[in-house]
């Protein structure tokens, strides 16, 4: 069983890992005003960036699904890793060597993880196939076929390419040679398990290591070399583990997101060699799929590198196919997942239905970037290859034509473009403008109707509003605890107990605005400024309990982290508003900062506390007042406390009359 990690390794792991550059292993960050970044979220589909990081903080948060925390939290919801996983996967990255409570151990029972543990049989398994290429005279095969396709030594070091013995145990013996286990290398796919004991999964052929967006090695990709190779399939590629799912993989994905983050352009391929070949022709944002078609999280995994967002100006994705049938189908799948990018995508297929590859070897490196330079736009070729497949020289092909195009036409997200896609649409089948004007027209209230059709069925209405339907209510059900089983609150249930502060109130988001400034830049308040404020002073109850955590932390004190601050007072504070205080400890402040400390300008603050002091007093006076009516309308009123409350009213107004003498 794994053992707890000493607390004073996790704090270390905590201080010593940088935020900005584990989000950046998955997300282009881009400045969001002083002390904070942002991108798109990792954790949902969007198409304007929500999700800010605030590196001296040491937190994340998302404004669009609401998540957040810090790095640890981060890796875990990343990497889908328990909290001591997290904590290892870190310190490894780092180079610290962690400490457990007596009789403890790490969560993998070893010297590592168990996702750790994995990726370092890969790491092996890839060099002892890398080795083999270049040494085992059974390998010739394996040279000649990289030979051939223009691929030398160098390349094959730079892709990591190996080949796989033919013996089929060699791998396999290997890595328990390494002190591997049967258990680590059949559950991480590198081995099976047959009647005689382990075999390697791979045998005879020319392997690709696939590595995650981190570098690191999770699977491979093997072709057949040998005729006689039992297995006819000419591509094997390792079956989904803990540590590799294909759907969220791309091959290159490592070497290129450099160039598609500062280029925001990305090349898809259909295979290794041409990513390879793409590589080493100049195009360095190629990648391809494993084994698997082109999809929706590998969409969302690309957005999130190139900054697919609405605000800026569109990036730029272009897709490579085929020539025939096939890569015309593919085509047409990632035309129908057009509306995911924001991007503006592109198609590039060279003369002759060549791939990179082969362009690369007849053509050379120039015909490589010349084919991604003149790359058609998605719909051109869209629509182009549905027309292709109908006789334009009769009138039945050409009504046949439009209509089929129609709903293309009517798809593309720019609607000021469709009039000028209608005409050029017109001359490439040969019809009146009109004509393709009406059928778009039809296409869209076909496209209407059905849209309005499954926003009335249960799976729409689920869609639109948010919670669940009739399925999704029946698998809850039958997922709650016995009537006898209390069990005990989730965060989720704790946050749910506190309404969500209303921002449209100008109190409420002042109140906020002084919040934030609290959590991210303790050192701008004096002493006794916190005190002056009383925690009924903040109307929406989370606020107060975020303000009470506030004042459980001790106050702002100088000298202490931002990071460190902010911990403190989540430790504080109430359990429902943690993620509440990780999402005030990153927001942006409206305001401006004093260039030579780099802190909001005092008078900012200053009017800050102001507004929620007085806020307080007033509501105080307003209820001391209506105290005092419906004492007025009662007869058996204690004329002494009438008095005192009298009292109490005056010094009230008169606190409030000062206050706003020294804000003026």
């Amino acid at each position: 069983m794994a053992g707890r990690i000493k607390a004073e390794d996790v704090a270390l792991v905590k201080e010593r890992s940088s935020i900005e550059d584990v989000v950046r292993e998955h997300v282009t960050l881009r400045p969001a005003g002083p002390g904070s970044m942002k991108g798109l979220c990792p954790f949902h589909d969007e198409k304007s960036p929500s999700f800010n990081v605030r590196p001296a903080v040491g937190a994340w948060h998302c404004f669009g699904c609401g998540e957040g925390g810090d790095v640890i939290s981060f890796v875990q919801k990343v990497e889908h890793l328990t909290f001591s996983e997290a904590i290892e996967r870190l310190a490894q990255k780092i180079g610290l060597e962690l400490h457990y409570e007596e009789g403890g151990k790490p969560s993998g029972g070893e010297s590592l993880g168990r996702r750790s543990r994995l990726i370092e049989a890969h790491r092996v398994a890839q060099e002892f196939y890398h080795h083999a290429l270049l040494n085992a005279p059974e390998a010739r095969a394996g040279r000649d076929f990289l030979r051939e396709r223009g691929f030398d030594s160098e390349a094959a070091k730079k892709f990591g390419v190996g080949f796989a013995p033919r013996g089929g145990e060699e791998l396999s013996r290997h890595l328990r040679s390494k002190g591997f286990t049967d258990e680590e290398v059949t559950l991480g796919g590198l081995s099976g398990r047959g009647s005689r004991g382990l075999y390697d999964r791979f045998r005879g052929r020319l392997v690709w290591p696939i590595r995650d967006i981190t570098g690191d090695t999770v699977g491979f990709g093997a072709r057949r070399l040998f005729e006689d190779d039992r297995i006819a399939a000419k591509y094997l590629n390792t079956s989904e583990t803990p540590i590799y799912k294909k759907s969220t993989v791309l091959y290159g994905l490592d070497a290129a997101k450099k160039s598609i983050a500062g280029d925001r352009k990305a090349v898809i391929v259909e295979g290794y060699t041409d990513v390879m070949a793409c590589h080493l022709a100049g195009i360095e944002g190629a990648v391809a799929t494993c084994g698997t078609s082109f999809g929706v999280d590998h969409i969302k995994l690309l957005r999130r590198i190139m900054r697919d967002e609405a605000d800026l100006a569109p990036a730029r994705v272009v897709f490579t196919f085929d020539g025939d049938a096939a890569g015309q189908k593919a085509a047409m799948r990632a035309f129908g997942e057009d509306q995911r990018w924001a991007s503006q995508s592109f198609v590039a297929v060279a003369d002759g239905g060549m791939d990179p590859c082969e362009l690369r070897i007849a053509k050379g490196d120039d015909a490589v970037r010349h084919l991604i330079d003149d790359a058609v736009p998605m719909f051109e070729f869209a629509v182009r290859t549905t027309i292709a497949r109908f006789d334009l020289t009769t009138a039945e092909g050409r009504v046949q034509g439009m209509r089929a195009a129609a709903p293309i036409v009517n798809s593309i997200r720019d609607s000021s473009m469709r009039p000028e896609y209608i005409r050029t649409v017109a001359g490439w089948i040969g019809v009146e403008v009109e004509q393709v004007q009406a059928e778009v027209s039809r296409a869209q209230r076909i496209a209407a109707r059905d849209a309005k059709e499954a926003a009335e069925s249960p799976a729409g209405r689920e869609g639109r509003d948010g919670r669940p339907g009739q399925h999704e209510r029946s698998r809850e059900a039958a997922s709650r605890p016995d009537a006898d089983t209390v069990p005990e609150p989730s965060i989720e249930e704790a946050r749910a107990a506190l309404p969500t502060p209303d921002l449209r109130d100008p109190i409420v988001f002042a109140e906020r605005q002084l919040l934030q400034t609290l959590l991210q830049y303790p050192d701008s308040f004096h002493a006794d400024d916190v005190d002056k404020v009383s925690a009924d002073a903040f109307t929406a109850p989370a606020h107060r309990a975020v303000f009470d955590g506030v004042r459980g932390a001790g106050g702002p004190q100088r000298g202490l982290s931002v990071q460190a601050w902010a911990d403190r007072v989540t430790q504080a504070a109430p359990l429902a508003v943690h993620g509440l205080v990780a999402e005030l400890a990153v927001a942006s402040l409206p305001t401006r900062f004093d260039k030579a400390t780099g802190l909001p300008e005092r008078r900012y603050i200053d009017a800050l506390l102001t507004r929620v002091q007085e806020v307080s007093l007033t509501r105080r006076i307003a209820d001391a007042m209506s105290a005092m009516r419906r004492m007025a309308t009662d007869p058996h009123t204690d004329p002494a406390l009438a008095r005192s409350l009298s009292g109490e009213l005056q010094e009230l107004q008169r606190e409030l009359a000062t206050l706003r003498d020294q804000a003026s």
